[in-house]
């Protein structure tokens, strides 16, 4: 009866040993996995469509092994097999599959057969790790910042109350001076009478040539500033404005390198380079619904970038909660800044297309600025400068091999001016 009753007590130990390896299981499925590389792999092959605390086109998968194991009893194997190739599961009649397809719209997601065991269990170790807790916005962005500004006022103040002290200090020193002079005068008998003095502006008057030449220097000057604020209406370089959307030129085509004409693409075929439509921003903003926080600046913060995120959303008709668009679009009132006369025509595709320009050789270092701004003059100085100095790239360019022929057997030159090309007849930009 003993070793009966060993025996039993050794399977009772055996099968509770069991049980409690598979429910420890299921808390570190992911703790072999390597989450460094399951966050590279994560952001090259799924960040597209999922976040890992928000739902996207596909759902968040944040702890999403743990979450199946505990809610359907699904392992790493159905994840490896869902991954690798979804449709198959689907085709097998598997009705968790069935149903998460049915909830995101009949969406298939894109086939993985490419990553290894080994990459999806750095996947799931990266999805497996805690959320970061961000740390307070006061003391991130306010405390720093604030103290900063509040420590230069006190500066300020201390120099300018130092300053202040100083002239009084001196007024005063004066006044004592002249007064010990007067009492050493007085003590010496020496008289202190005021003589008759001409006042300056009759000596001034009584001496013609000098009025003459203050006259004629009086019309100069005004000329020359009369003549250069004429020049300067119409001239909105520095230009500024404040736009009804905030948008970073230098986190897009600065920090995240995104190609200019990639936004303004009619600049490569058109007139003119165009306003990006808000489809164009939310190409990608349907996925990016937050800045990163190494992106916020003392004078910006992430909770006002994650906030122009949401104007954009509002205007464009997105629901960030559902990922659908409502219909109820409203649209942006941008602000123009870049405007030539009517009477001045430009054509940017000539420049971009055909001259072979850079958007900053007109524009200037876009990739740099927090708010866009007119960077050059456009007057038609500028433009002529320019065109006598800029070489026209003609190499693979069929449209110039006969004119550029002809025109460097004219100059005897291998390299031709836009100017030399005509570039500085009236007609070209006026008619």
């Amino acid at each position: 009866m003993k070793q009966v009753s060993d025996r039993k007590l050794s399977r009772n130990v055996l099968t509770l040993s069991l049980i409690f390896i598979l429910t420890l299981s299921t808390s570190i499925f992911a703790q072999d996995g390597d989450p460094e590389k399951g966050k590279t792999l994560f952001n090259t092959n799924c960040a597209a469509c999922h976040q890992l605390d928000k739902k996207m086109t596909g759902p968040a998968l944040r702890n999403i092994e743990q979450i199946l194991a505990d809610e359907q009893g699904l392992d790493r194997e159905w994840l490896a097999a869902w991954i690798r190739n979804s449709s198959a599961v689907l085709k097998s009649g598997d009705a968790y599959a069935q149903k998460i397809f049915d909830e995101y719209g009949g969406a298939a997601m894109t086939p993985f057969p490419q990553l290894s065991d080994e990459d999806i269990n750095d996947i799931l170790a990266y999805t497996s790790q805690e959320r970061a807790v961000a740390a307070p916005a006061a003391d991130v962005a306010g405390g720093g910042a604030s103290g900063s500004a509040s420590d230069s006022g006190i500066s300020n103040k201390v120099v300018l109350g130092a300053l202040a002290l100083l002239f009084a200090l001196l007024a005063m020193a004066l006044l004592l001076v002249r007064r010990t002079l007067t009492r050493f005068a007085d003590a010496k008998g020496v008289d202190i009478t005021k003589t008759e003095r001409t006042p300056i502006w009759k000596a001034f008057v009584k001496n013609q040539f000098l009025v003459l030449v203050t006259v004629i220097f009086l019309l100069l000057a005004s000329g020359y500033y009369v003549y250069g604020y004429l020049m300067q209406i119409g001239v909105d370089q520095g230009y500024q404005p404040v736009q009804p959307i905030h948008f970073s030129h230098k986190i897009h085509a600065g920090d995240n390198g995104i190609d200019c004409k990639f936004c303004h693409s009619s600049a490569r075929v058109s007139k003119t380079s165009g306003i990006p439509s808000l489809n164009v921003c939310m190409n990608c903003h349907k996925s990016v619904y937050e800045v990163a926080e190494t992106t916020a600046t003392d004078e910006y913060s992430k909770e006002f970038y994650d906030g122009e995120i949401a104007k954009l959303y509002a205007a464009a008709g997105w629901s960030d909660e559902d990922q659908a668009y409502t219909g109820d679009s409203q649209p942006v009132k941008w602000v123009r800044i870049h405007n030539l006369p009517d009477f001045a025509y430009f054509n940017h595709s000539q420049h971009v297309t055909v001259g072979g320009l850079e958007c900053q050789t007109c524009h200037g270092p876009v990739e740099t600025m927090e708010i866009m701004s007119q960077y050059s003059p456009l007057t038609m100085g500028w433009c002529i400068d320019c065109h006598r100095g800029t070489n026209v790239k003609v190499e693979d360019n069929a449209y110039y091999t006969k004119i550029h022929e002809e025109l460097s057997k004219k100059y005897g030159v291998d390299k031709l001016t836009v100017a030399q090309m005509g570039g500085l007849e009236c007609g070209k930009c006026h008619y």
